[in-house]
């Protein structure tokens, strides 16, 4: 008897120790779990109850983090429950104080107006030394556009900064004033209308006044044996009709009134055989008709080999014109 009741004592010691080593391990939820290890993976871990009873394998989730941080401190388990733990956040750095202390500073000085600046540096006067430059160099450029004296443009210029320049930029070409001019001497000239003067042959019947004619027919004429050439011209006819500059005024009215006939096409018979002779600084023109003029400039028509050729000449550069016959 004494036996069985040690042998019922050592089993019944033996559980309160088996009890006492089973560890009990915090659940997220708030509950515990105890017992013993017997296996654990990926997917968690089963405990053996101190009942001698086996729990399902319970997630590694459904513990705290206390319970997992517990689990831990087995080399085994720890690598399979290091995922699911928190890193602790990290101490707080406190920031050092900065103490700013007061700097001695220098005292700025009252600043300066735009051109009391420009004045004071280096650099402001090399900029308006050569914005001056530059003013100097428009009016000697507009005075070659304006046709004007070079240097009494420049000088104002120099005088009157920008105002100058912009002073001989609104006037009026030179050669555009002289033309204006003469347009309007030449509107103001009285027009005379010169009769031409008719000769009569002794024993010949009066020539007969020229009708105008509606059309004219040239007709293509060849060489016949018989025919007479043009006589010579007399002494009074061989001298030349001179106009000089300065005694005329060479403008369209000029021309006009004075060399009527040498507009058409087809000649009278008393200017037939004349040309004029217009001289210029770039040479002497013979022409034998104006084909047309303007206000500035007329056309002749001139003889360069076997060929007529149109020729411009501005009024401006016309010195002198001779009216004469072609054998003169």
């Amino acid at each position: 008897m004494r036996k069985i009741v040690w042998t019922i004592a050592g089993f019944w010691l033996c559980w309160l120790l088996a009890a006492a080593g089973a560890e009990s391990y915090p659940l997220a939820d708030g509950t515990t779990v105890s017992g013993d290890v017997v296996s654990f993976n990926d997917n968690g871990i089963i405990f053996r109850t101190p009942d001698d009873k086996y729990i399902d394998r319970m997630p590694w989730v459904k513990f705290s983090q206390d319970g997992l941080k517990q689990l831990a401190q087995t080399p085994k388990i720890k690598p399979f429950v290091d995922p699911f733990i928190m890193p602790a956040a990290p101490a707080r750095i406190t920031k050092p104080v900065v103490r700013v202390s007061d700097v001695s500073r220098l005292d700025r000085s009252s600043p300066a107006s735009l051109f009391g600046g420009l004045f004071s540096s280096g650099i402001g006067l090399l900029a308006l030394l050569l914005i001056y430059a530059a003013n100097i160099y428009a009016g000697y450029e507009i005075a070659l556009f304006r046709r004007r004296p070079v240097p009494v443009v420049m000088g104002v210029s120099a005088v009157l900064p920008f105002v100058g320049p912009v002073i001989f930029l609104s006037l009026p070409d030179l050669r555009e004033v002289a033309a204006a001019a003469e347009q309007a001497a030449a509107e103001a000239e009285p027009v005379v209308e010169v009769e031409p003067q008719r000769f009569t042959v002794p024993g010949s019947q009066p020539e007969q006044p020229e009708q105008p004619q509606e059309e004219i027919h040239i007709a293509a004429g060849s060489w016949q044996a018989g025919a007479t050439a043009p006589p010579p011209p007399s002494q009074a006819e061989s001298e030349p009709e001179v106009f000089q500059r300065g005694q005329f005024m060479f403008n369209r009215r000029f021309f006009e009134t004075k060399f009527a006939g040498f507009f058409g096409i087809v000649r009278r018979e008393a200017d037939k055989n004349k040309v004029l002779q217009v001289k210029t600084p770039r040479g002497l023109i013979v022409a034998e008709r104006i084909t047309r003029i303007t206000a500035n400039d007329a056309h002749f028509e001139v003889m360069r080999g076997d060929s007529r050729q149109e020729v411009m000449v501005p009024f401006a550069e016309i010195q002198e014109v001779q009216l004469k016959h072609k054998g003169a």
